[in-house]
């Protein structure tokens, strides 16, 4: 399975400056919205290309603080040591809302897995290793859970998904020990190269458990958990229950996490996702173009997530997006 992948796609038009090639890279996890935004942004703006590789988030934090490409593409926020080394100012445009979910390959499970924090943190940390442990029966008392073993699939690669993932179990669980970060030390399991290579993983093995960004699990047809949160509902992922962990105040640098978030109908391992650009572009004719598809993916690009499985952005979030992008100085 192809891990990373290069897409080009014709973008943006400012009358008052040439074509450009922009290159970008990072998160796996908002992948399949943004190949659909390059390929509409390009009917309407066929004179620059924009080249995006879907290496994961730790990789496209990397090559943008490296300078290797234009902008980069993170789950998780930079850290204020990787904001340090970066030595200019970036700014962290939040594109879209997404869930990490908990997909299985459970054959004749016979309804939909519930689960808890502190039994998901057993799950990866190996304490759980047979999908008929009394555990998962007294959480499932209707299903059929075979006396099966549980793989576990978990990224091997520095991802905004794991990011995510391990920031909510360390909220919620209790005896969580791997940690938060990008990449962990996992106790058990086979890691998978992004989004696509955790899928290919459960959809391959019987037995399996993982998780993955939402669009990934009903691309591949997985089947995913309910999973309870802070108010003790078993809540779906959905975009209904996505949007309703995104309530709190969003700060004005947008550096937030919303997992574990309160509310009824939280889903509880939600998260933004975003581009991340130099508010100073050196180039001005790619730091222009690359403005222009910012403002048109956070306006008219929004109507093209939720069918693809991502909830767009709140309209007070957008409002300070908006302001944030004004922002951007644009050299002469």
């Amino acid at each position: 399975m192809k891990t990373l992948i290069g897409f080009a796609f014709l973008l943006g038009a400012t009358p008052s400056f040439p074509s450009a090639l922009i290159n970008g890279a990072g998160a796996s996890f908002p992948y399949p919205l943004y190949a659909k935004w390059f390929s509409e942004y390009q009917k309407k703006n066929p004179d620059v290309q924009i080249n995006y590789q879907s290496i994961g988030s730790g990789g496209g934090i990397r090559q943008f603080t490296q300078k290797t490409v234009d902008f980069g593409a993170s789950d998780a926020p930079m850290t204020d040591a990787q904001l340090n080394d970066a030595k200019e100012p970036v700014l962290h445009i939040p594109s879209v809302l997404g869930a990490v979910v908990l997909t299985y390959n459970v054959p004749g499970l016979g309804g939909q897995l519930q689960l808890s924090a502190d039994l998901i943190a057993e799950i990866f940390q190996g304490k759980v290793a047979r999908w008929n442990d009394a555990a998962l029966k007294a959480m499932n008392p209707t299903l059929k859970l075979p006396d099966l073993a549980i793989l576990v699939a978990h990224r091997s690669d520095g991802s905004g998904t794991t990011q995510i993932f391990t920031d909510y179990l360390s909220k919620a669980a209790t005896a969580w020990k791997p940690g938060v970060g990008t990449a962990v030390k996992w106790p058990v399991g086979l890691g998978g190269k992004g989004n696509e290579g955790v899928a290919g993983i459960v959809k391959q093995t019987p037995g399996s458990l993982g998780y993955v960004e939402l669009a990934y699990a009903i691309g591949n047809g997985l089947e995913f958990a309910s999973v309870r949160n802070k108010a003790g509902v078993f809540v779906a992922p959905s975009l209904a229950s996505v949007t309703a962990a995104a309530t709190g105040k969003i700060p004005d640098d947008f550096r937030v996490s919303i997992t574990d978030a309160p509310g009824k109908a939280a889903y509880p391992i939600s998260g933004f996702t975003y581009l991340l650009v130099w508010k100073a572009p050196s180039d001005p004719v790619k730091g222009a173009k690359l403005l222009g598809f910012l403002r048109w993916a956070v306006k008219d690009g929004q109507s093209y997530a939720e069918g693809l499985h991502y909830a767009p952005l709140p309209a007070s979030v957008l409002e300070k997006v908006d302001k944030k992008l004004a922002t951007m100085a644009l050299k002469k």
